[in-house]
């Protein structure tokens, strides 16, 4: 699937950063449901703050949508010093060098203003790595402005929190990927 990729983390449990892939031709119709499940009054969706039955609504919207998800999993109870930081960045890499092999031609990246000098240096180090300084474009933006985060964000909340909600999110997810 060639286009564009939305990424967003959880640290619950271990360490997740979720990369959802859109094919460009797909992002008007996507853009439009993830609107029309926002609540009047709500500057986007985020699975935290939502109830159950919302939470059930927004994954069954999102299973219809023609996305593929990857998740990149970069645990602690194996390496129990491994700082976020250095997760963060491992999983980083093997997104941009992912999105490369597939094609991807955008990654936007919730913003996390912690994090952002660091995201940038390894996403300039690995596209200079690959030869693709100007193949592939990256951004980092805030989920009440693109409506696409809330996909990442919504399948690393099933994904983290397991039980009823994994199996909602299952068919969207092609690839875990350990860091």
């Amino acid at each position: 699937m060639s286009g564009h990729v939305f990424v967003d983390e959880t640290k619950a449990r271990d360490y997740l950063l979720v990369a959802v892939a859109i094919d460009s031709a797909d992002l008007k119709a996507a853009r439009s449901t993830i609107r029309s499940l926002t609540m009047p009054g709500q500057a986007r969706l985020h699975m935290h703050r939502e109830s159950d039955s919302r939470r059930r609504k927004i994954l069954a919207a999102i299973a219809k949508l023609p996305v593929e998800a990857t998740i990149f999993r970069a645990g602690g109870a194996d390496r129990p010093r491994r700082k976020e930081a250095d997760r963060r960045k491992s999983c980083l890499e093997e997104l941009v060098a992912g999105a490369l092999r597939d094609a991807q031609t955008s990654i936007c990246i919730e913003h996390d203003d912690s994090m952002i000098q660091m995201d940038r240096s390894v996403l300039v180090a690995v596209t200079k790595a690959h030869h693709a300084e100007n193949t592939l474009r990256y951004r980092h933006d805030r989920a009440a402005s693109e409506p696409l985060l809330a996909l990442p964000d919504a399948v690393a909340w099933a994904w983290a929190r397991g039980g009823e909600w994994r199996p909602r999110c299952d068919e969207l997810v092609t690839k875990v990927i350990d860091t």
